[in-house]
């Protein structure tokens, strides 16, 4: 009997149905793919920065585009997943807990190497930060559910949305590092995320910038290598799925048109900054007197560019 209906936390279903939607191949590889790729830019742009030699704008426009990317599919993938809490198991919640992770360090990784370009255009600034804190909240909303199950040690087979209906089974034997390693990713993103948006509003350029970069930058480098390491361990894509969770067939493991989309998007971003960077895409400017072979991005001269729906004064809010 697979479960498929409405919730029903009295009944244990004998398998799981599986899920390429979220758990397939494909989607996994596109998410892996992107993180590191972001996380290999944002590097870069950092280093660059510190060295002062240039301002990279080929990797920096790159970075911008698979950010965007991840961070829409990861609201998607997460927003999946909480509609179909009363059917979903906690192995496919799990997952995709995990790639909410890899979405928020490719993101919050793009905000630390590019966060003096969102200065300069608050539309942007606003757009990415309000993203962002859609993600953020996503992500800790699964990470509650995920430490609960942990905490419950919730039947295999049950849907996630029983994990407060149901009693404690008792803690398993390595709840204790799941619990610590779960807390210990949502306070990093939270904590990384929260600096961001402070140092995102502020017009000072303190000293200490580069040291918070590089520290922030290894966390979310660790953050995302653990949570793919975990992907391909208990993925049946890759790895090996708890046999408690018994999975019906070999549908994750199976590549169709709907696995192969996700890693054909990864394309368009480096397309789009080919075109740019042979200038057969052009911007028009918004002054006359502007010039086309103008650096796209200077860390220089930051201009800050002020809210004028939130009258921001000096990085912070006017009353």
């Amino acid at each position: 009997m697979v479960f498929d209906k409405a919730s029903n936390c009295s009944v244990v279903p004998d398998a799981t149905a599986t899920d390429a939607g979220v758990a397939g191949a494909g989607t996994l590889l596109s998410f892996v793919i992107t993180n590191f790729i972001s996380l290999g830019l944002s590097a870069v742009i950092i280093i660059l920065n510190l060295k002062k030699t240039t301002s990279a704008p080929i990797s920096r426009k790159l970075l911008l585009s698979f950010s965007d990317q991840q961070i829409v599919t990861g609201i998607g993938i997460q927003c999946i997943g909480l509609s179909k809490m009363n059917t979903m198991v906690s192995y496919h919640f799990f997952i995709i807990w995990l790639l909410s992770t890899l979405s928020t360090a490719t993101n919050l990784s793009t905000l630390l190497a590019l966060v003096n370009d969102f200065k300069r255009d608050w539309v942007l600034r606003w757009l990415r930060q309000f993203f962002m804190f859609v993600n953020l909240l996503l992500g800790v909303l699964c990470g509650i559910f995920i430490l609960q199950t942990v905490t419950k040690n919730l039947e295999p087979r049950l849907p996630i949305s029983c994990v407060w209906e149901v009693p404690s089974r008792g803690a398993s034997s390595n709840s204790a590092l799941s619990i610590a390693g779960t807390i210990a990713v949502i306070a990093g993103n939270a904590i990384v995320f929260v600096f961001g948006t402070w140092y995102l509003h502020m017009r000072e350029h303190p000293r200490w910038l580069k040291p918070v970069q590089i520290v922030g930058l290894l966390f979310l480098v660790a953050s995302g290598v653990g949570a793919t390491v975990r992907i391909f361990m208990v993925s049946q894509a890759f790895g090996s799925p708890p046999e408690s969770v018994r999975l019906i067939g070999n549908g994750e493991k199976e590549w169709s048109y709907g696995q192969l989309l996700p890693l054909l998007l990864l394309i368009l971003p480096i397309i789009s900054t080919i075109e740019i960077a042979r200038g057969e895409m052009r911007v028009t400017p918004s002054k006359a007197d502007d010039d086309d072979t103008k650096p796209l991005f200077n860390d220089t001269e930051l201009q800050y560019q002020p809210s004028p729906m939130f009258g921001e004064s000096n990085g912070l809010f006017r009353k």
